[in-house]
């Protein structure tokens, strides 16, 4: 399992681009914009991360970030959902999402698409497993499984 992310909502991009980057003096790594999903992902990391980041991509996803997430239509999250997720790559989604059940853990959100799934800790904050590589071809019971709670 490797760390990758975490995962920050922002209500106006622009102000926390400026407190990120232009005032703690992250950089921005790449960013994902997505019109239907009507979201835009931006990815930072550290100055002495930079070459760490590069690396990493030739390794699986790149590493160790921030994600700062902006929902283009207004919603107000309460303080606690600002926080968004942790997110760790694993070598097989299906194998960890199995040991995690059998160890009394609530997979919130499974691996039906074969590279993510979500998990909840104790403290309710929200784990997001992610493939490495290509996603897994789709298999039961995941496939068919709902759902769980929130993530």
């Amino acid at each position: 399992m490797r760390y990758l992310h975490t995962m920050l909502r922002v209500r106006d991009l622009d102000a926390a681009l400026d407190f990120y980057c232009g005032k703690l003096g992250l950089i921005e790594t790449h960013r994902r914009v997505d019109e239907k999903g009507r979201f835009t992902l931006v990815f930072l990391a550290g100055p002495q991360d930079e070459a760490l980041v590069k690396d990493s991509q030739g390794k699986g996803r790149p590493a160790p970030l921030v994600e700062l997430t902006y929902n283009w239509d207004t919603e107000d999250y309460g303080e606690a959902r600002y926080f968004g997720h942790l997110a760790f790559e694993v070598d097989d989604i299906y194998a960890t999402c199995d040991r995690l059940m059998k160890a009394g853990v609530t997979i919130n959100r499974p691996p039906r698409d074969g590279q993510m799934a979500f998990v909840r800790s104790p403290d309710k904050h929200s784990i997001e497993l992610l493939q490495k590589g290509d996603a897994l071809a789709p298999q039961e019971p995941w496939t068919s499984m709902a759902n769980t709670g929130r993530w």
